[in-house]
């Protein structure tokens, strides 16, 4: 998998730069001290990944994630911990914070890498056929599999598809956040921010702007955190 590099500091890139040959194999194709000059170099080169700054001058890199082609993954590496939500709107794949933890930034990349390897596969061919009260029927490579609702932990959007993460494994298929919602009967999931939807018997543990489900993080989106608590946390907790 290859990467570039988007930040303003000197610094700060060359840490990265460190950071990524120490705890992945990626390919780094650049480096970059602002959008713009990243902009260009993306117009004639094929990037899978984006480690990508957001305070920077000219363009901000949250103006800049807008900009990008559907299947570049974005990264966000920032020291302000305030972007984490509109970061996650963006549908970025995760989001460090400075100074970055090693094992941290394995495990976005690893995410990351899952994630290109799921969208370059047949899987994004796959689609939702039908649902009853209590699974969903997905097609794929000419078969019809059954997911019950039971086993479903939390549903994340990426790009145009959604990402259903089962006890067993992770599926993608075409389809928005909202319409597979839709299709999911019973009070056990709630939408909790624009890119996720939880089933609420998984969820372990939680606090006034996250929640856990195993090792995911899931954040809690502005717009949806007083229905979370309300329905799930049962007004007791101050969402403020």
């Amino acid at each position: 998998m290859n990467c570039i590099i988007v930040d303003d500091e000197p610094l700060a890139r060359a840490e990265m730069r460190s950071l990524i040959s120490e705890t992945s194999a990626m390919e780094i194709l650049g480096e970059f001290s602002n959008a713009p000059s990243a902009l260009d170099f993306l117009k004639d080169n094929e990037v899978e990944l984006i480690f990508l700054d957001i305070e920077m001058p000219m363009v901000t890199g949250l103006e800049f994630a807008e900009m990008l082609p559907e299947k570049t993954l974005i990264i966000f590496t920032t020291a302000y911990s305030q972007y984490a939500l509109k970061s996650y709107e963006l549908e970025a794949v995760d989001y460090l914070l400075k100074p970055i933890d090693p094992e941290r930034l394995k495990k976005a990349v690893e995410k990351a890498i899952l994630y290109t390897e799921l969208l370059s596969k047949e899987t994004i061919k796959n689609t939702v056929e039908s649902n009853t009260a209590d699974f969903l029927f997905i097609k794929a490579d000419r078969r019809f599999y059954k997911i019950s609702f039971s086993d479903i932990k939390f549903i994340e959007g990426l790009k145009d598809y959604v990402v259903i993460h089962t006890r067993q494994q992770k599926l993608i298929t075409a389809m928005n956040l909202k319409t597979i919602h839709q299709k999911i009967t019973g009070n056990a999931f709630i939408r909790v921010s624009k890119s996720y939807v939880v089933n609420v018997d998984y969820i372990d543990s939680f606090d006034n702007h996250n929640i856990y489900i195993e090792t995911a993080e899931i954040p809690i989106g502005e717009v949806y955190r007083a229905e979370f608590f309300d329905k799930y946390a049962g007004g007791f907790l101050n969402s403020d």
